[in-house]
Order: structure tokens, then C-alpha cells, then sequence
């Protein structure tokens, strides 16, 4: 019997049909996508990862389905910056000392507390200390935009919807007892799918997180291996209770280091060149000065 339905001849430049089983096998992947199983997830970050080795989406673009996929299954705590490493204003503070934190640290927006650190009271942008300026009778609390809250086990997904929906780029994150967890911000919630931001500091490169600069300084990560800068400097800083630099100098200083601040552990000077959710991105070191050393019995 004749084919009812012939097979045209294949135009200057086209390419064939793909087989049937081909085609079957595409439909069936689609299915599993639209009614998943068990095991479906898996078996698409496999199919996404055959289609770029086919050259049929872009590096780039799996890694953003790739974050997609795996977002679903994150909660705002899980990406949130802890309570212990937030940076907060406080209600009652002179301009000048809320000037120099909002300076230091580089933020746009403030959570800002009463009393205690728990009690946050509303968030501050930046840009309004402006108007204090220009206006120093005008009160600070009528700068405040309304604070939002959000529960530690909030799905990301949800929580960017809120924040597109709403406008807001921060939130505070509370745990189960209503207590202040941390806090989470729109920039933290893209980086999971299209991952991490890059600043004039970053560089994709790197490894050990410790950078020579033009004047011989060195550039260090914050969550650089304190091994890798003993290796670097030829020193002995403790590795004891912290496994990274940024511990190791919050812990000497007291307190999360701050954008500017410097100190010395050892024979080296840390000073702060980039601070990004209350932690230490980048420090600038140098061996302190032979006086220095003097002075602290090295």
C-alpha cells in the first residue's frame, strides 16, 4: 500500500524530520516535566546539561534554569544574613554617627531598632538621611518606611513574588518564637538563580581568595582559609576556633569589622575594603611596620 501522506522532498538547506523514536522520546520528557515524579528534577538538570553539550542553550542559561529548579526547594533562612552580622541604625542615634555607618558600610537600606537590636522599628534608605541634612528639626521616625517580616521557612520563590508584587528589596526574617533571625534582600534572592553578583572586587578566577595588588599589597576574601594567608605572608596566625580570616579578625577586634576599619593581628594590618551583608567581602593587607611589631612584643 501507497504512503497516504508522501514525504516531500527536503528544501536547499533543510534538515530532516528527527526519527519518530526521537520525537517520543522528547514528548515523553515533556510529560514527566508537566506531571513530575520522584525523580523528575533530576532527570531535567540531566536533560539541560545534554542540551547545552548539544549547543542548544547557552552555558549561561542552564545555570539560571539550573537555579531555578533548585530554588524551589529554598527557604528564606537559608539564605538570609544572620542576626549577629546585620547592620542596624539606631532610632536614637546622633546624624553624624548614623552619617558615618551608613557611609561605612554601603548599604541602601537600614533596618532601624529602638531600645534593642530585636525591636526593628522600620527601614531607612539611604538616600533620606539627605533630608535630615537639609532639615536637621525634621525627625527621623517620619523618614521610616513600614518594616516587612517574614518567617524564617518562606519559600523563595514566594518571597521574590513579594517583593516584586510589593516593591520592597528588604525583608526582616523571624524564626518560630517571633524573634529577629536575620535578614534577606531581593539581591540575595537573584543570586540563587543567576549566582553571585559581581563587584569591582570580585574575580571569577581566583581560588585561594588572596590577590596581589599594584602596590604590592595583597588582597584577601574574608572567608579566605587563614592556611592560605600563613601560606601567602609566611606567618602563623592561630587557626584555632575559626576556619576563615573574616572570624579570625572579628574576633580580635570584638565586633564585625567595618568598611575603613583597620587592625592588626600578628605582623599583618587588615584594612576593610568591602563589607556586603554585615560581613567582610575584602580586606587589603600589608605587614605592619617593624615599630608596630616592636610595640607588641613580636
Amino acid at each position: 500500500m501507497s504512503d497516504p501522506h508522501p514525504a516531500r522532498p527536503l528544501r536547499s538547506g533543510e534538515r530532516p524530520a528527527p526519527p519518530a523514536a526521537e520525537r517520543r522520546t522528547l514528548f515523553r520528557k515533556l510529560v514527566e516535566f508537566v506531571s513530575p515524579g520522584p525523580d523528575s528534577r533530576d532527570e531535567l538538570i540531566s536533560t539541560l546539561a545534554d542540551a547545552e553539550h548539544r549547543e542548544l542553550i547557552a552555558p549561561e542559561s542552564r545555570l539560571m534554569l539550573e537555579g531555578v529548579l533548585r530554588m524551589a526547594d529554598l527557604t528564606a533562612g537559608d539564605v538570609m544574613v544572620a542576626a549577629p552580622r546585620m547592620d542596624l541604625l539606631d532610632i536614637d542615634a546622633a546624624y553624624d554617627d548614623l552619617l558615618h555607618a551608613v557611609i561605612g558600610t554601603g548599604h541602601s537600606r537600614f533596618p532601624v531598632y529602638e531600645g534593642a537590636r530585636e525591636n526593628v522599628i522600620g527601614i531607612l534608605m539611604a538616600k533620606d538621611l539627605l533630608k535630615l541634612q537639609r532639615s536637621p528639626d525634621l525627625n527621623l521616625r517620619t523618614l521610616l518606611r513600614p518594616a516587612v517580616f517574614v518567617p524564617e521557612s518562606k519559600g523563595l520563590n514566594d518571597l521574590l513574588r513579594d517583593f516584586r508584587s510589593n516593591r520592597n528589596h528588604l525583608a526582616i526574617v523571624i524564626d518560630e518564637f517571633g524573634s529577629t533571625a536575620g535578614l534577606i534582600t531581593i539581591e540575595d534572592v537573584l543570586e540563587e538563580i543567576v549566582g553571585e553578583i559581581e563587584d569591582e572586587f570580585d574575580d571569577k578566577d581566583g581560588e585561594s581568595g588572596v590577590y596581589t595588588l599594584a602596590d604590592g599589597s595583597q588582597r584577601v576574601a574574608g572567608d579566605a582559609a587563614i592556611e592560605a594567608v600563613n601560606d601567602v605572608f609566611g606567618v602563623q596566625l592561630p587557626v584555632g576556633d575559626f576556619d576563615t580570616i573574616g572570624g579570625l579578625v572579628a574576633h580580635e577586634l570584638g565586633h564585625v569589622p567595618r568598611r575603613g576599619e583597620a587592625t592588626q593581628v600578628g605582623p599583618l594590618m587588615f584594612s576593610v575594603m568591602l563589607t556586603r551583608g554585615g560581613a567582610v567581602r575584602w580586606f587589603k593587607v600589608t605587614r605592619a611596620p617593624e615599630e608596630a611589631l616592636g610595640s607588641d612584643g613580636a
